[in-house]
């Protein structure tokens, strides 16, 4: 697991990789991740947009905005935390995502960093 603690907000990743597909003739590489968000502060946080990204070992890169996340906006409140499930396709069996989450605390904004974490099919490391 990767964590990375940005202003009392702790962002944990856990990765998996799921399996390969056809998709068009073309070979696509999917994983999961599971991210836990931790609110170490003393105030309340609110999730409010993201920004990602996605690397392959063939350097293509691809850069994901948006609001909230999985379709929320949650907010997380002191010693609190919000877990949720996603992930991504590739078009090579290694890659690796980063990116950070913008946040309101009932005074400011602030952007809290997501860990560069790795994506990797077994089989591609040898």
């Amino acid at each position: 697991m990767i964590q990375l603690i940005t202003q009392g907000i702790k962002v944990s990743v856990e990765t998996h990789y799921e399996d390969s597909f056809y998709n068009n003739h073309k070979r696509q590489y999917a994983f999961s991740y599971i991210i836990t968000i931790e609110n170490q502060s003393e105030y309340p946080v609110q999730l409010t947009s993201r920004y990602w990204m996605i690397k392959d070992a063939l350097n293509a890169t691809e850069i994901v905005e948006g609001d909230g996340v999985i379709g929320e906006q949650p907010i997380i409140d002191p010693g609190e935390q919000h877990t949720y499930n996603s992930g991504c396709l590739l078009i090579s069996p290694i890659g690796s995502m980063q990116g950070y989450y913008n946040m309101l605390t009932p005074t400011r904004k602030i952007k809290v960093g997501i860990p560069l974490f790795k994506l990797s099919a077994p089989f591609a490391l040898n």
